[in-house]
């Protein structure tokens, strides 16, 4: 089978850095995974994008040698499973709150007797390659996001989960969870991610974050964590479109109000 290059490089204590697909675009995918990410998610949850595109997407990824992640919308069992028999070498599922919803995850990501996944790889296993149903088990990525106040109270249950990959911190959330508002700068929040992180650690898994740019990945990867979004199709395309049209317009009297960010 096709090895998970990114997920051997987490268990060696590595780290990775990706991008998020939020766009409905094959290209997108492609161009974005030729760019030399380690790996790039396509995003079902907040992506404006449904299976259809998503198969598309894969195939598109596998021109590279960049590993193919999806995120879920829900730790739904029929969804995760489809993603994986699309070609999905990894899966994150977002708002896992304890034990049990991890060990859902897990099951989903795993055929028996380590989980309760169906077989039927209709194009993963073109994808993998020969022996993908005896190795997909330990080369398929299974992480859980850590972003509710509920998963903070749980996280060593969901840590020590077998099966379990790894983590992945969604920064917007958490701080919902922890009563501030998306994109605010509280030291209580950096304590929290470094908190989070730290646990992943004693517990031997990898640790991944969503970032704001150049600054805050350098800043993460020095700090630990395995897997590192630089940032998403949508956030490179624009910013280098104001960029440079900045300077394009620079004296000449033409400057135009960009649009708001998120926050």
């Amino acid at each position: 089978m096709r090895p998970n290059h990114v997920l051997h490089a987490w268990r060696d204590d590595k780290p990775t850095v990706g991008c998020w697909l939020s766009m409905d675009s094959a290209f997108a995918a492609e161009a974005m995974a030729h760019s030399g990410f380690d790996w790039v998610c396509i995003d079902m949850q907040h992506g404006l994008l449904d299976y259809s595109d998503l198969r598309g997407m894969l195939q598109a990824i596998s021109t590279t040698d960049t590993i193919p992640l999806v995120r879920v919308s829900w730790n739904q069992p029929g969804e995760i499973m489809k993603a994986l028999d699309a070609g999905a070498y990894g899966i994150v599922v977002p708002l896992i709150n304890n034990r049990e919803e991890a060990e859902r995850a897990v099951s989903a990501c795993r055929y028996p007797p380590e989980g309760g996944r169906s077989f039927g790889p209709i194009r993963a296993a073109m994808y993998g390659g020969r022996g993908y149903a005896a190795e997909a088990n330990n080369e398929i990525a299974c992480m859980v996001m850590i972003e509710t106040a509920e998963a903070l109270d749980n996280l060593d249950e969901i840590m020590s989960t077998p099966g379990v990959d790894g983590i992945y911190i969604g920064p917007a959330d958490l701080a919902f969870a922890l009563g501030f508002k998306p994109g605010t700068d509280d030291p209580i929040h950096a304590e929290t991610v470094t908190h989070i992180l730290q646990t992943a650690k004693k517990h031997g898994i990898a640790a991944g974050i969503h970032t704001t740019g150049v600054e805050q990945t350098r800043l993460y990867i020095d700090q630990g964590f395995h897997m590192v979004t630089l940032g998403s199709d949508k956030q490179f395309m624009e910013r280098l479109a104001r960029t440079e049209l900045k300077t394009v317009r620079e004296g000449t009297g033409t400057a135009k109000a960009e649009s708001g960010g998120l926050y």
